[in-house]
Protein backbone atom coordinates (compact mmCIF):
# COMPACT_ATOMS: atom_id res chain seq x y z
CA UNK A 1 0.00 0.00 0.00
CA UNK A 2 1.14 3.39 -0.91
CA UNK A 3 -1.20 6.09 0.25
CA UNK A 4 -2.04 7.02 3.31
CA UNK A 5 -4.98 5.84 5.79
CA UNK A 6 -7.42 7.36 8.46
CA UNK A 7 -7.91 5.83 11.32
CA UNK A 8 -10.27 6.71 14.22
CA UNK A 9 -7.61 6.75 17.84
CA UNK A 10 -9.53 3.73 19.09
CA UNK A 11 -9.06 1.75 16.01
CA UNK A 12 -5.58 2.90 15.94
CA UNK A 13 -4.77 1.95 19.20
CA UNK A 14 -6.32 -1.30 19.00
CA UNK A 15 -4.12 -2.33 15.83
CA UNK A 16 -0.99 -1.38 18.03
CA UNK A 17 -2.24 -3.60 21.12
CA UNK A 18 -2.74 -6.32 18.35
CA UNK A 19 0.72 -5.84 17.32
CA UNK A 20 2.26 -5.28 21.17
CA UNK A 21 0.22 -8.29 22.41
CA UNK A 22 1.86 -10.19 19.18
CA UNK A 23 -1.46 -11.28 18.01
CA UNK A 24 -0.52 -11.10 14.55
CA UNK A 25 2.24 -12.52 12.07
CA UNK A 26 5.74 -11.07 12.54
CA UNK A 27 4.90 -10.46 8.50
CA UNK A 28 1.46 -9.18 9.51
CA UNK A 29 3.15 -7.07 12.21
CA UNK A 30 5.43 -5.10 9.26
CA UNK A 31 2.81 -4.54 6.83
CA UNK A 32 0.84 -3.02 9.61
CA UNK A 33 3.72 -0.98 11.63
CA UNK A 34 4.40 0.55 7.83
CA UNK A 35 0.60 1.63 7.63
CA UNK A 36 0.36 2.86 11.50
CA UNK A 37 3.74 5.29 10.47
CA UNK A 38 1.52 7.24 7.38
CA UNK A 39 -2.17 7.01 9.58
CA UNK A 40 -3.86 9.97 10.00
CA UNK A 41 -6.17 9.71 13.44
CA UNK A 42 -9.45 11.57 14.01
CA UNK A 43 -12.01 11.37 15.88
CA UNK A 44 -14.90 8.94 14.96
CA UNK A 45 -17.05 11.78 13.65
CA UNK A 46 -14.42 13.43 11.90
CA UNK A 47 -14.26 10.25 9.79
CA UNK A 48 -15.15 10.47 6.04
CA UNK A 49 -18.22 7.99 5.20
CA UNK A 50 -16.17 6.25 2.79
CA UNK A 51 -13.36 5.23 4.82
CA UNK A 52 -13.56 1.60 5.99
CA UNK A 53 -13.90 1.33 10.10
CA UNK A 54 -15.98 -0.77 12.59
CA UNK A 55 -19.86 -0.99 12.26
CA UNK A 56 -19.69 -1.04 8.38
CA UNK A 57 -20.19 -3.23 5.36
CA UNK A 58 -17.48 -3.14 3.01
CA UNK A 59 -17.56 -4.38 -0.89
CA UNK A 60 -14.29 -4.81 -2.85
CA UNK A 61 -13.02 -6.33 -6.24
CA UNK A 62 -10.36 -8.99 -6.29
CA UNK A 63 -8.38 -7.10 -9.02
CA UNK A 64 -6.79 -10.60 -10.39
CA UNK A 65 -9.75 -12.66 -10.71
CA UNK A 66 -12.29 -9.75 -10.66
CA UNK A 67 -14.81 -11.44 -7.97
CA UNK A 68 -16.39 -9.13 -5.67
CA UNK A 69 -16.67 -9.69 -1.71
CA UNK A 70 -18.79 -8.31 0.54
CA UNK A 71 -17.87 -7.88 4.51
CA UNK A 72 -18.67 -6.23 7.72
CA UNK A 73 -16.57 -5.40 9.50
CA UNK A 74 -17.49 -5.29 13.50
CA UNK A 75 -15.87 -4.91 16.93
CA UNK A 76 -13.55 -7.89 17.87
CA UNK A 77 -15.81 -8.93 20.75
CA UNK A 78 -18.81 -9.05 18.80
CA UNK A 79 -17.26 -10.53 15.25
CA UNK A 80 -19.25 -13.81 14.64
CA UNK A 81 -18.96 -16.50 11.58
CA UNK A 82 -22.41 -17.48 11.87
CA UNK A 83 -23.75 -13.50 11.54
CA UNK A 84 -21.31 -13.26 8.66
CA UNK A 85 -19.51 -10.31 10.36
CA UNK A 86 -15.77 -10.27 10.81
CA UNK A 87 -13.43 -8.17 13.49
CA UNK A 88 -11.99 -4.86 12.44
CA UNK A 89 -9.05 -6.58 13.74
CA UNK A 90 -9.01 -9.57 12.10
CA UNK A 91 -6.77 -10.52 8.87
CA UNK A 92 -9.04 -9.51 6.25
CA UNK A 93 -10.14 -6.59 8.80
CA UNK A 94 -6.99 -5.15 8.42
CA UNK A 95 -6.37 -5.70 5.11
CA UNK A 96 -8.82 -2.88 4.78
CA UNK A 97 -9.30 -0.80 7.85
CA UNK A 98 -8.89 2.71 6.94
CA UNK A 99 -8.82 2.89 3.76
CA UNK A 100 -11.66 4.45 1.38
CA UNK A 101 -14.14 3.69 -1.54
CA UNK A 102 -11.41 3.70 -4.88
CA UNK A 103 -8.66 2.68 -2.87
CA UNK A 104 -5.90 -0.08 -4.16
CA UNK A 105 -4.96 -2.51 -1.90
CA UNK A 106 -1.95 -4.63 -2.25
CA UNK A 107 -1.68 -6.90 1.16
CA UNK A 108 -0.16 -10.15 1.46
CA UNK A 109 -2.22 -13.08 3.83
CA UNK A 110 0.96 -15.35 3.94
CA UNK A 111 -0.06 -17.19 0.70
CA UNK A 112 1.29 -14.79 -1.90
CA UNK A 113 0.12 -10.76 -2.37
CA UNK A 114 -3.59 -9.92 -3.66
CA UNK A 115 -4.52 -6.87 -5.08
CA UNK A 116 -7.88 -5.51 -4.51
CA UNK A 117 -9.92 -2.45 -5.20
CA UNK A 118 -12.73 -1.15 -2.07
CA UNK A 119 -16.19 -0.70 -5.00
CA UNK A 120 -18.34 0.42 -1.92
CA UNK A 121 -18.43 1.57 1.67
CA UNK A 122 -21.81 1.97 4.36
CA UNK A 123 -21.98 2.46 7.48
CA UNK A 124 -24.37 0.51 9.72
CA UNK A 125 -26.38 1.39 12.80
CA UNK A 126 -24.05 1.16 15.67
CA UNK A 127 -25.05 -1.24 17.99
CA UNK A 128 -24.78 -0.34 21.85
Amino acid sequence: MNHDIVLTTGIYDLIKDSIRRKKVSQFVENQLVNQLKRAKQVRRKELPLDVVTIDCRVMVKDLQTAAVQTYTFVEPSKAKKRNHTESIIGEIGLAFVGNKIGDHIKWDFGAGEKDFEIVQVERLQRSK
